[in-house]
Order: C-alpha cells, then sequence, then structure tokens
C-alpha cells in the first residue's frame, strides 16, 4: 500500500456522507480528519464541493485525495468500494492540476489574491451590463465587453460553470484555457476564445462606478474589482485519484458525447 496515514473528511451537512465515514473508521481505523500533517492520503466523501474546499483549505501543503461521491454530480469523484476500498485506493489513476492564479485590485486600491481550481469569474453587480476590456499578454483583444461578465476556465473546470455558460470542454492535459463571455451583449459574434495555458488575461472596468463588477476565484469573492489578471500557477500541482478508467481525462471526453 503506498498510503500509510490515510484520514477521512466528510461533508457536514450530508447525513450519507457522514454515516458512511463513520462505517470506513470502524472498518478500516483510518483517521477521523487531518491533524498535525500526519496524513498522507485525504478520503473525501461527499461532492465536487468538498472537494474544491479541501483543494483550498491544503492548499500549502497539497495531500493526494480520493474522493467519494455522496453528492449530486460528483464529477472529481469515484463511486464508493466498500469491501474492496483500500484495494480501489491502490489501483487508483493520479490526476495533476495546476490552479488559475488571481490577482484583482478594488476600488480601494486593496490587492488580493486567490487561486481557483475550477475557474476565476467576473460578474456584474448592478442591473447594467458590465462592460470590460480584455488584454491577453499584454494585447488588447477586445476594447469593451458587453456582458453579465466572463471567465476563465481551467480543463478541470471546463465542464461546470464555463459549460453552463457556452463554453468548450477542455481534454485534459490539453494545456489550454477557456476565456468565455457570460450572456454577452457586445460584440455579439465573439463566443469566446481557447488560449495557451501559459497565457496572462488581463480585465480591465469600464465605467466601474455606475457599472460595478465582482471577481471570484472559485468561492473567493472580491467587490467592485477594477482590474483583474489571471494566469496559471504552474508552482502549485493538485493531486487527486480516480478509478482505473475513470480518470478526469476520461469523464472530459465522455462529457461531451452525452445528450
Amino acid at each position: 500500500m503506498n498510503y500509510k496515514k490515510i484520514s477521512v473528511i466528510a461533508a457536514k451537512n450530508n447525513s450519507a456522507a457522514l454515516e458512511r465515514k463513520n462505517s470506513l473508521l470502524k472498518q478500516y481505523g483510518f483517521a477521523d480528519g487531518v491533524k498535525n500533517h500526519e496524513s498522507d492520503l485525504i478520503i473525501a466523501i461527499g461532492g465536487d464541493g468538498l472537494m474544491l474546499h479541501l483543494l483550498h483549505e491544503f492548499e500549502s501543503n497539497p495531500l493526494p485525495i480520493y474522493g467519494i461521491n455522496c453528492g449530486t454530480v460528483g464529477f472529481l469523484m469515484n463511486s464508493f468500494h466498500e469491501k474492496n476500498l483500500l484495494d480501489a485506493i491502490e489501483k487508483a489513476e493520479e490526476s495533476a492540476i495546476h490552479p488559475l492564479r488571481m490577482s484583482a485590485i478594488d476600488s480601494s486600491g486593496k490587492k488580493h489574491n486567490h487561486i481557483a481550481i475550477n475557474e476565476v469569474a467576473l460578474l456584474r453587480q448592478s442591473s447594467q451590463a458590465a462592460k470590460i476590456k480584455i488584454e491577453v499578454n499584454g494585447r488588447e483583444r477586445i476594447d469593451c465587453l458587453a456582458a453579465d461578465g466572463v471567465m476563465v476556465s481551467t480543463a478541470a473546470g471546463s465542464t461546470a460553470y464555463n459549460l453552463s455558460a457556452g463554453g468548450p470542454i477542455i481534454p485534459f492535459g490539453s494545456e489550454i484555457l477557456a476565456l468565455t463571455p457570460i450572456s454577452p451583449f457586445r460584440p455579439r459574434n465573439w463566443h469566446g476564445a481557447l488560449l495557451p495555458a501559459n497565457s496572462k488575461v488581463k480585465f480591465k472596468i469600464i465605467d466601474s462606478k455606475s457599472r460595478p463588477v465582482s471577481a471570484t476565484a472559485d468561492s473567493n469573492e472580491v467587490k467592485d474589482v477594477e482590474e483583474v489578471e489571471v494566469f496559471e500557477d504552474r508552482s502549485l500541482s493538485f493531486k487527486i485519484l480516480f478509478d482505473p478508467n475513470h480518470s478526469l481525462e476520461e469523464r472530459i471526453i465522455r462529457e461531451q458525447f452525452i445528450n
């Protein structure tokens, strides 16, 4: 067994997840939660929200995570193997995810830095459409996007909010980011762009006082932003374990054939 010290964490508001956690603690003698950085693997029982929460929580000390789905979609989770769980973990394949780094400046001049595993999204805060200038690698690409907002998505996050907004599904490992508008009004014929993963995208808010915009990096939100820069942070690498033939790459491919 590659992992000697395994901890279990369950979604707090999910009774089925908590029940399953207690069963595993009794059956396998796993540790209840992570204490003093002693674990070398986390079993996360819940949904994708729990997985994202844990990736952020252990940002400074990334631990491999094996997810067990007790949520709705469970795109980042595995099916439950109660009788042969250790064997399933041993055979699991590792997917490495590099997050996005959001650097935002708000209306008071304060700087905010957050990471995002799925996407960084800019959204209008008022009834009026946001007006946003878009630069890629220091070059202006759109002088004024009038829309509900715009986002930059990773491959791992391309099947989440990005897909709902009409963005493309990105094959895992393709070193590509999706730049996707949210309900665009002008320019009408622009539906987004695929960018190399090493791109730096900068958003500048136009008329920010009367058309305020917020920026979110997954669940971290910054209100009244003036400028936001987004890029892939290669210094961070998160490891998620998936059952064989059920890898993140396979899921992203399969998602494109679901009606």
